[in-house]
């Protein structure tokens, strides 16, 4: 079973992404409120996939990829973030994301990334 870390500083966006993840068979599911927490808990937790909002505060996402990356060349983390932020999708992929997902979310893409990832719940 795939363990995930999703993290944002929403509460409501970690709660839909969670939701969208559970219906769909995952269950090993953990969160963070920020970077500096996602990377504390990619350290304690080594998920196989790391779901992060980029704009974030205490540490954004962009730092909290490129301290995780850092740590583990083969962590697998996708970015979220809204519409509009090309330069920083751009970033992130050179700084080694797997892929980037638009918000508002659509369950369907969630899954087929998640699932093109670490494969089926």
């Amino acid at each position: 079973m795939a363990r995930i870390l999703t993290v944002d500083d929403a509460a409501f966006m970690r709660k839909v992404i969670k939701d969208t993840l559970s219906k769909a068979g995952y269950t090993d599911i953990h969160e963070a409120e920020d970077g500096a927490q996602a990377v504390e808990k990619y350290n304690e937790l080594k998920p196989d996939l790391v779901l992060m909002d980029i704009t974030m505060p205490n540490m954004d996402g962009l730092e909290a990829l490129k301290a995780i990356r850092a740590a583990d060349g083969n962590a697998n983390v996708v970015m979220c973030s809204a519409m509009g932020q090309e330069t920083m999708v751009i970033d992130a992929i050179r700084s080694g994301a797997k892929d980037f997902i638009v918000k508002p979310f659509k369950p369907e893409r969630v899954l087929k990334t998640v699932t093109s990832i670490v494969g089926e719940p």
